[in-house]
């Protein structure tokens, strides 16, 4: 009987390392693919016409609601809470930022939000270790972003972006909403004004 045939070792770890490499491409295009959809996906949700709709009904029965509890003098602040407090329900808990905002509108709800107050020990206060102001640039501004972003202060750079994104095109779309509602009080404003001031010159003449 003939020997079979010795195939060469070379050869054999050749191929396997191509194989690793297509797999490790194949991967890392599928990532990138999948990252893209979620891009497009945010662009998608906060841009859509019937997002800004549902969005806006859900502001306006939220305002109307508020606007019976609150005082005046606090009603700004109370407007701005509560477009932020939709906002996060809009989301659907999908994101961080939203999870926050919620969260920390139940804590106050609750008054469970506990204040943290420095030690201060031997007449002086603590001061913060002099390595923060040999930051690097960048991961200053990271740190700045993590901060701005709800609920995003010890994410990863990646996860940090992303959050990010989403709650800026999120806010995009609140201002598109609160600004064409302000449209909408004004020109029923003037509607009013108008004729408040025909039926003054009909009293008239």
């Amino acid at each position: 009987m003939a020997s079979p045939s010795i195939s060469n070792p070379g050869a054999t770890s050749n191929r396997l390392s191509e194989t690793k490499r297509s797999r490790k491409r194949r991967k890392i295009a599928i990532d990138n693919q999948a990252e893209q959809l979620d891009n497009n996906e945010i662009k998608l949700r906060w841009k859509s016409t019937s997002e800004q709709q549902i969005y806006s009904a859900k502001l306006i029965e939220a305002l109307r609601q508020s606007r019976r509890t609150s005082s005046p003098p606090a009603a700004g602040r109370r407007i701005r809470e509560t477009a932020d407090r939709v906002l996060a329900v809009a989301a659907r808990g999908r994101t961080r930022w939203s999870r926050a905002i919620l969260t920390s509108r139940l804590r106050l709800r609750l008054g469970q939000r506990k204040k943290k107050k420095a030690k201060v020990t031997g007449g002086f206060r603590p001061r913060k270790p002099a390595v923060e102001k040999r930051l690097p640039v960048l991961q200053k501004k990271v740190r700045v972003l993590g901060r701005l972003v709800p609920g995003c202060r010890k994410l990863s750079f990646p996860n940090l972006l992303e959050e990010a994104t989403d709650y800026i095109a999120a806010l995009e779309m609140q201002v598109r909403t609160m600004a064409a509602l302000a449209g909408l009080v004004d020109a029923r404003a003037e509607a009013d004004h108008s004729h408040q001031l025909i039926d003054f010159g009909s009293n008239l003449s």
